[in-house]
Order: structure tokens, then sequence, then C-alpha cells
């Protein structure tokens, strides 16, 4: 009889953390559930993870209010410098936080640059009052730089996670 060695087994993927963010997040969504986040754990973190998530959530509000008013008036030109203004510390404040891989940066740093390169890209379109390209730059800027790379935040272990879900 011949027998064989055990072929070891891969660890199964931990899907629990993940679940945790996601169902609430799917909730709140849909509205089912209000979350109260502790505010609290802001306090313990360093100055540019303060500033960042400060302009960050600036830059989401006026974007909203911009991306929802009529376009070309006094009120979107002066709103849009105070918005770049917010974009700009954003991406420079990311520059200076390394938990996630201490000392080095991570791929969500990828927004970093692609803000700081599409930044005046979008800002000179307008003042040539190239339309399709500042629209297209600066909508992508709200969705790429805002959205997409917020929604990284609430992964498990990240501080937005635990803020919202990590009671």
């Amino acid at each position: 009889m011949v027998t064989t060695a055990p072929v070891p087994q891969k660890p199964a993927f931990a899907w629990r953390p993940y679940l945790r963010a996601i169902v609430p997040l799917g909730l709140l969504a849909a509205g089912a559930i209000v979350l109260r986040p502790n505010l609290s754990l802001i306090s313990g973190q360093p100055l540019a993870i303060k500033i960042h998530l400060a302009a960050a959530v600036a830059a989401l509000f006026l974007g909203g209010v911009m991306m929802a008013s009529r376009k070309g008036l006094r009120f979107h030109r002066a709103a849009g410098w105070v918005w770049v203004t917010m974009m700009a510390t954003v991406a420079i404040s990311s520059l200076f936080i390394t938990v996630i891989n201490p000392g080095h940066f991570s791929f969500i740093h990828g927004f970093t640059a692609l803000t700081l390169i599409s930044l005046p890209i979008g800002v000179i379109a307008a003042k040539r009052h190239n339309v399709k390209n500042h629209r297209g730059t600066m909508t992508g800027m709200f969705f790429g730089g805002l959205i997409i790379a917020g929604l990284f935040t609430f992964l498990p272990g990240r501080l937005m996670f635990e803020m919202f879900f990590g009671r």
C-alpha cells in the first residue's frame, strides 16, 4: 500500500473582516442604518492625517455642491479656487501619511500623483475656456480622487473603518 504525504493546504482567505465592512456600507447606502462615527479616534492621529481628513471632507462637500450648482457663475469660479486649494491640501498632506507601509508610499498614493498632475491641467483648461477638458478633469478628480480613494479608507484596519464600524 502506497501512502502519500498530505498536500499542504493554502489557508482560506479570511472574508470576515471584509464582510464586516461591506455589509454595513451596503446597509448605510440603502439608508437602513445611521452611523455615528467615533470622532475621538481622530484626536490621537498625527497632524498630517487631521489636515488630510479635514480637507478631504470639505472638498467632498464643496465638490458635491459645485457639481449640483450652475456652472460658469461667480460662485462656481470662487468655489472652484477654494476646491482646488482643498484638493492640493489633500494631495500634499497625503505625502506625509505612510501608516500602511511605514516609511513608504502605498498604492493609494497613486491618487496623490494623479491629483497633483490633474489639478493644474483642470485649472489651465478653465482659464482657456476649454469647458470639455475642464469638466472631464475636475469630475475625474472628484470621483477618482475623493470618492474612489475615499472608499479605500474604509478597508478593515484603516482609520475610517475603525471610526464607523470598529465598535
